[in-house]
């Protein structure tokens, strides 16, 4: 059980790049990093107005200081100080995750970026180089892998609980694009354009959160070929706002990702079913706090965050004990202390004996992006992955 305990001499000295006034996202990863007293905010470059940026920064009693114009001038001249930052967390529009990743790298900062890592593969396999060669921690952002019924599946499913997988279910499928929104809304805007978001809205943008999650849940199942049907059903929008997504592993299992924006009515819309020989489990995201376990043949249960019957790795992520609901923001919390933690065990030249979303789930999620592309492009045809 996570109790708040330090397993380092003193916070790392963090900051954000992007994540400034009204961002959500900003909010979320700050909250996450700064519960446990891992991290210390001691910079940002916040917006990409320079003025609103500090601003913003003097109000999370950021010095004046180094709250900085943008990330070149915040990596240059943190560099130059004693204490300058040792770590950062990219939160901003997916064009720019690249060449601020590559910059953070290339300085000797440890990084936490937004997914997708970036556009293309060639680039996320350049930093996949930069990544070995600085010797530095990269996470990519898939805050639902933190919630603690996420590991429970997984060792559910590495203990033989399930049998053999069959098929693997996956959705996150949202209404919050039904209309034009983008129309009103900037960052709902850059979503949908190509120059600023790549190649893919939904399926970049939600579809690679449920593909980290099998990851995760199923690290032995690779994909062998895959097939994308994607469309845009709201008149004028660039990219994709609805997808379905077909895989075949090489173990035979099969899985099905639905991707989109337009599932009207619908909130959230992230949850899957993994099917086994002999049991399946599933999960919903607005009801993280329980995972569904069904025996063939048996009475269906329902398992509880926090409670003793879980797996070991699973009741080490617990926060505040079996009853009490948690939520997005211990799960982030959680990702961020194996942030911390892998932060720390590299500095000391000591392995890293957990998972967490790294420089290799990046990379496989672009890598997912760009074929679901192609074989979208192509009439939904199957493509090798």
């Amino acid at each position: 059980m996570i109790n708040g305990e330090k397993f380092s001499e003193r916070p790392i000295r963090w900051a954000m790049i992007g994540g400034g006034r009204g961002s959500q996202i900003g909010y979320i990863h700050r909250s996450a990093a700064l519960r446990d007293a891992n991290f210390e905010l001691v910079a940002g470059a916040f917006d990409i107005n320079p003025e609103r940026g500090k601003d913003f920064g003097k109000n999370l009693h950021v010095d004046p200081d180094r709250c900085y114009s943008d990330y070149k001038e915040l990596i240059a001249a943190e560099s130059k100080r004693a204490d300058g930052v040792e770590a950062v967390s990219i939160a901003t529009p997916n064009f720019t995750h690249f060449e601020i990743a590559k910059a953070a790298l290339e300085a000797g900062l440890h990084v936490y970026c937004e997914k997708p890592l970036c556009f293309t593969v060639a680039e996320a396999e350049e930093l996949e180089k930069i990544v070995e060669k600085s010797g530095k921690v990269m996470f990519i952002s898939y805050g639902y892998a933190g919630h603690q019924m996420i590991e429970q599946a997984r060792q559910l499913v590495a203990n033989g609980d399930l049998g053999k997988i069959r098929i693997i279910k996956m959705q996150f499928a949202h209404g919050g694009n039904s209309a034009p929104v983008e129309k009103k809304s900037g960052a709902a805007a850059w979503r949908v354009d190509p120059k600023k978001s790549g190649p893919s809205f939904v399926i970049g943008d939600v579809g690679t959160h449920p593909l980290y999650l099998s990851e995760v849940i199923l690290p032995e199942l690779k994909i062998k070929r895959l097939m994308c049907k994607r469309e845009s059903f709201v008149e004028g929008r660039a990219l994709e706002d609805n997808a379905m997504t077909v895989m075949e592993y090489d173990s035979g299992a099969v899985a099905y990702i639905w991707s989109s924006s337009v599932n009207a009515g619908a909130d959230f819309g992230f949850t899957f079913r993994i099917v086994g020989e002999k049991a399946s489990i599933a999960w919903d995201a607005e009801h993280p706090n329980q995972l569904a376990y069904q025996i063939q043949g048996q009475a269906p249960a329902v398992l509880q965050r926090g409670a003793g019957y879980l797996y070991e790795s699973a009741r080490a992520d617990d926060r505040i004990g079996g009853g009490h609901p948690e939520g997005l923001f211990e799960a982030w919390s959680n990702l961020y202390t194996k942030f911390a933690k892998a932060i720390t065990l590299r500095e000391a030249g000591k392995p890293i004996d957990f998972w967490y979303p790294g420089i290799e789930a990046g990379v496989t999620g672009v890598k997912w992006v760009e074929k679901c592309v192609e074989s979208a492009n192509n009439d939904a045809a199957w493509v090798n992955f």
